[in-house]
């Protein structure tokens, strides 16, 4: 071997070991729930260089706060005691870092409050509308604001778990969604525990309106099924855009479940904004999307695939670093003109 190939192999073996040190790096909680006042046990792994804990706010990723740590067993609430004086209603990111570079998926510490519920209003009146007649959402909070009062807020603690991106192995390509907890906790959480328990394996994509939405999440194939539960509407202010996952629901603002949407514009999806509950970006597989988006379709209301789709698989990988991995995808052609559509459930 000459001293160039030999060079070469050090450089290579070296790099091996780094990214095998830095993909290993994780900050771990040892429970999923942790009750207010309590300790937060969790468990750092890491080797060499300077590790330090910080805290960011999701999306613009602002620091909240730092504290140094060691690989082994650290009390997040030891190191962040503002995790219980300031009872925070907002998800926030345990972001580990070894030598200033941000290493592992970070932990989603996503507060547990009592829930805003909506009621479906005219939107001209504010009156509740009657079941089946068109509104929009108006939360408990905005009826105190309305009033001049505050919502009761119940503070109980943190439910945290290691962030992680749902695939999406479809019959026309893959999918790769990040979720954003931020936007709609339970939503997010919701989600990622049916997919871990296979819920969307081997089922079709059942309704696609072109340029519209693709939706899925009915074992039964037929519009009308779901989980065996209904989970309440919540206020996210993420933008319908293409790529972008939201729950599908019939007119009842708590009536979603486990059928979900991909946006394929935005320009027909805006109306959605504020009536739907947004909760991921799709980070790859766009043309998947778009060709999803193209399947030939019929039936009564001209949404039915006349060959469905499948999803074949669904499950979940740990998520990049806080800061890093790919940006939300986007549409390459122009969008076209708005319609009045709604992806609802059949039930």
């Amino acid at each position: 071997m000459t001293h160039t190939s030999r060079a070469i192999a050090l450089i290579v073996s070296l790099l091996a070991c780094l990214l095998t040190d830095a993909a290993s790096a994780q900050l771990t909680p040892n429970s999923l729930y942790y009750g207010v006042d309590r300790k937060v046990p969790m468990t750092v792994a890491a080797e060499g260089g300077e590790v330090v804990i910080k805290l960011l706010e999701p999306g613009e990723l602002v620091e909240v706060a730092s504290a140094p740590a060691a690989a082994g067993g650290v009390d997040l609430a030891g190191l962040f005691p503002s995790l219980w004086t300031d009872k925070r209603e907002d998800v926030l990111f345990a972001q580990l870092y070894v030598d200033d570079s941000p290493v592992g998926a970070p932990v989603v510490l996503d507060p547990m409050v009592s829930v805003d519920k909506a009621t479906m209003v005219n939107p001209q009146t504010m009156q509740p509308v009657q079941p089946g007649q068109r509104g929009r959402p108006l939360f408990t909070s905005e009826r105190a604001q309305m009033s001049g009062q505050t919502r009761p807020v119940t503070y109980s603690g943190i439910r945290a778990y290691v962030s992680k991106d749902v695939v999406f192995e479809t019959s026309a390509g893959d999918i790769r969604v990040r979720l954003r907890p931020d936007k709609a906790p339970n939503h997010a959480w919701n989600f990622r525990s049916l997919v871990e328990g296979g819920y969307y394996n081997q089922i079709i994509f059942h309704r696609i309106i072109p340029d519209f939405v693709i939706q899925v999440g009915d074992p039964t194939g037929t519009g009308s099924g779901g989980p065996g539960y209904q989970i309440d509407l919540e206020k996210s202010d993420m933008p319908h855009d293409f790529g972008v996952l939201s729950m599908a629901r019939t007119g009842d603002p708590d009536s979603g479940g486990s059928q979900i949407f991909i946006c394929l514009t935005r320009q027909r999806t805006a109306m959605l904004d504020g009536s739907y509950t947004a909760f991921g970006q799709s980070i790859a597989g766009a043309d998947t999307i778009i060709a999803l988006g193209n399947t030939e379709v019929g039936g009564p209301r001209g949404d039915r695939p006349l060959d469905p789709p499948l999803l074949e698989n669904a499950y979940l990988v740990d998520s990049a670093p806080a800061g890093t991995g790919p940006m939300p995808v986007q549409r390459p052609a122009a969008e076209p003109a708005t319609d009045e559509e709604e992806p609802e459930a059949e039930r």
